[in-house]
């Protein structure tokens, strides 16, 4: 039997300069979602994505992401998307319908259109939670939207 070692494998990267990156960010729970797109945008920056390759559409609230981000998508305009919100929990079963329908609706899209999309939703139980994971979401979000696009473009 061959070993790991022997089968090819498609190479990682992190190299955003080639790529054109669309970003819908909810507006409800702003502050923490502000804080989610400045992560986010400073680490696509980092990778050389250029501040002219980047869009931002906001949308009222969570639930909205998905629609913006399959017109973003079946525009041809964009090698990768980027999601970007905070659904903290309350006291009813209204946040486990937003959380489980807006997740639901990225995998969906990305499904269906072929263009990758990193969830950068945040879904928690406190505020605290959400500001404390803000900063790290925003940014894996972005550099996983970079990494997918230019694995999808080898493949």
């Amino acid at each position: 039997m061959a070993s790991y070692d022997d089968i090819p494998e498609l190479e990682s990267s992190l190299d955003g300069s080639a790529l054109r990156i669309g970003i819908v960010m909810s507006r409800f729970n702003m502050d923490i979602c502000e804080g989610l797109l400045a992560a986010c945008t400073t680490a696509l920056g980092k990778r050389g994505v250029k501040t002219g390759n980047l869009l931002l559409a906001t949308v009222p609230g969570a639930l909205e992401i998905p629609l913006a981000l399959r017109k973003m998508a079946m525009s041809g305009k964009f090698d990768a998307l980027v999601a970007l919100g905070a659904v903290v929990r309350g006291d009813t079963y209204h946040f486990e319908v937003v959380a489980n329908e807006m997740a639901n609706g990225i995998a969906r899209i990305q499904l269906d259109t072929g263009v990758p999309i990193a969830n950068g939703v945040l879904t928690t139980d406190t505020d605290h939670q959400a500001t404390s994971r803000m900063s790290v979401k925003g940014a894996e979000a972005g550099e996983c939207a970079i990494e997918m696009a230019n694995l999808l473009k080898q493949l």
